[in-house]
């Protein structure tokens, strides 16, 4: 059966995603690009904040128009699935299966009799199939979560927090190695707190330890890093480390700690200060990057300003603000929302130009300076590659850099650069020996 497969939302679901492939490419279906080539059509969707779920909607709607066609089968799962599915069920007759997250073990079970061909019941156990660039791959160590922050859905989506036993991560981690990835990004809802439900305190230090040893890998890093569990000992195993690059995500969210006690965050301003100092340090190359919400319900101008002065004191490298969207079952959903759209959209845009000029001064910095750069593509107009130093994650966030080679490289090379200028939120360089 021809299936095609598409993946919405974060890296988690799309390593979700890539276990699917794995269990169509152990089942002998071909796994086509084309929705016109398509017999079936699987769409992993994200549910976590409105914009998402408008993703999601269209993109379904989109897919079951070819049901007019050569489509038979349209399979929705993932994060919307999980949160409203009597309702999609009710609404969208177009589908013909929604898959909860819940339901994932019986995935091959479930494929089987929508499809009316045999999958193998093995969700998860089959290697995945990578469905980015092949020496790139994220790794998941943990998923649901126990933070129970009043904004946030995950945990009702997602569940609470499950780390994967640590030989697991393992096991899967020289997979990867062995098949070429040469960078490798962690993820989870919340790193730090990797191995908590095991026997209640952190494993994520003994886990870096393992990683770095693995042969192969010339980059490691993580996303989501929550400053409340953020000890000294994983900034210096950190800091010690081959491979495991100082890049440290660390969703703050406000720069108010009466703000933050009430997005029932476990941190405070002077704790988020105090671990960036220390981060600064001990690893003075460090790359800090961080997310904001601007008009949670309630928030005055003046906390709204101690966001600003948090941004102006501590210089992230990268940041981006979110304005506060009301998501059924949170804590902040009965709460009142009495700050304006437009209200909040001025104070995200006063944040973000204050942060354009910080990133665009660290940038400026940056010239001169020789990195490593991994390359991934050629630009067909300029015929310069394209890539990424250490300091960039690849979740199209972070910028690139744009280069002039002296010779023929392939995408997965590593090359040195010096940097020249910078463009916007990339900087260029020539590549030297």
């Amino acid at each position: 059966m021809k299936i095609g497969v598409i993946s919405l939302g974060c890296a988690k679901n799309l390593v979700d995603t890539e276990n699917v492939l794995g269990l169509l490419n152990q089942s002998k279906q071909e796994i086509v690009t084309s929705y016109d080539e398509a017999d079936a059509i699987i769409v992993n969707t994200c549910g976590f904040i409105d914009a998402a779920k408008s993703e999601a909607i269209e993109t379904i709607l989109d897919v079951a128009d070819y049901k007019k066609k050569n489509l038979k089968k349209l399979i929705v799962m993932g994060c919307l699935a999980k949160r409203y599915k009597p309702q999609l069920e009710e609404e969208m007759p177009e589908v013909d299966r929604f898959i909860s997250i819940d339901e994932y073990s019986a995935m091959g079970s479930i494929l089987t009799e929508v499809l009316g061909v045999k999958i193998a019941n093995n969700y998860g156990l089959t290697p995945r199939i990578l469905s980015g660039k092949p020496w790139m791959a994220y790794l998941q160590i943990s998923d649901g979560c126990n933070n129970r922050c009043a904004f946030c859905a995950i945990p009702f989506i997602r569940g609470n927090l499950h780390s994967v036993p640590m030989e697991d991560v393992l096991k899967e981690a020289n997979r990867l190695a062995s098949i070429g990835v040469k960078e490798v990004t962690l993820v989870a809802q919340d790193c730090t707190r990797y191995g908590f439900d095991f026997d209640g305190k952190s494993h994520l230090c003994e886990l870096l330890k393992e990683l770095d040893k693995i042969e192969g890998f010339e980059w490691i890093r993580m996303l989501y890093m929550y400053p409340d569990e953020m000890e000294d000992d994983l900034i210096e195993t950190i800091r010690d480390s081959k491979h495991i690059l100082p890049y440290f995500d660390i969703p703050t969210q406000h720069g108010s700690s009466t703000m933050l006690k009430r997005m029932r965050r476990k941190t405070s301003r002077e704790q988020i200060i105090d671990r960036v100092t220390k981060i600064r340090k001990e690893i003075p190359n460090a790359v800090l990057r961080t997310t904001m919400i601007a008009g949670f319900p309630e928030e005055t101008l003046a906390e709204h300003e101690e966001s600003v002065s948090l941004v102006k004191q501590l210089r992230w490298n990268r940041l981006g603000v979110f304005t506060y969207s009301r998501e059924e079952g949170t804590a902040a959903y009965d709460m009142q929302d009495n700050v304006p759209q437009e209200e909040k959209e001025r104070r995200r845009k006063e944040i973000m130009d204050i942060q354009a000029d910080i990133a665009n001064e660290a940038m400026q910095a940056e010239i001169g300076t020789i990195q490593r750069v991994l390359i991934e593509r050629t630009d067909p107009l300029t015929h310069m590659y394209i890539g990424r130093s250490a300091k960039m994650a690849p979740d199209n966030v972070d910028g690139n850099i744009r280069l002039h080679p002296l010779r023929d490289h392939h995408p997965g090379e590593f090359v040195h650069v010096k940097m020249t200028k910078v463009s916007g939120v990339n900087l260029i360089g020539d590549e030297v020996e």
